[in-house]
């Protein structure tokens, strides 16, 4: 598990060139915010997460549980599944929209870049509004 990395995996560089591509610049891994989101952007108060859908275990079929040891990767899931609605709960407490991307979405780019772009525009029409 050494060699499983947190960062600029495929799916998460996938979602960074469809966002830049889309005209949004964007802050990467910023530390010191909840969770370490994977793309910042601070004027819009959004954070973006890319989602393993096996670290995560997301029920889409790709997420499925090992057959071996499995008491330690149902605990294992549990642990970051738990995480990952603190991290939200806590982001969202403070100000932040939080926006979700699994493995899974980023092979099916035309739903996804629609979801992103939805995601970040509404942000910016509410900021504007008030």
């Amino acid at each position: 598990m050494g060699r499983i990395r947190g960062r600029d995996t495929t799916p998460e560089k996938l979602v960074r060139s469809m966002v830049h591509k889309l005209g949004f610049r964007f802050r990467l891994h910023t530390k010191g915010m909840s969770g370490t989101p994977d793309l910042v952007f601070p004027g819009r108060r959004c954070v973006i997460f890319v989602h393993g859908c096996f670290w995560h275990a997301h029920d889409c079929g790709h997420g499925r549980l090992p057959t071996s040891n499995v008491a330690f990767w149902r605990q294992k899931f549990a642990r970051n599944q738990k995480r990952d609605s603190r991290v939200q709960r806590q982001l969202e407490s403070d100000g932040w929209k939080v926006l979700t991307v699994w493995e899974c979405e980023t092979r099916k780019p035309g739903p996804l870049q629609r979801r992103l772009t939805r995601f970040l525009n509404a942000r910016q029409n509410a900021k504007n509004r008030h």
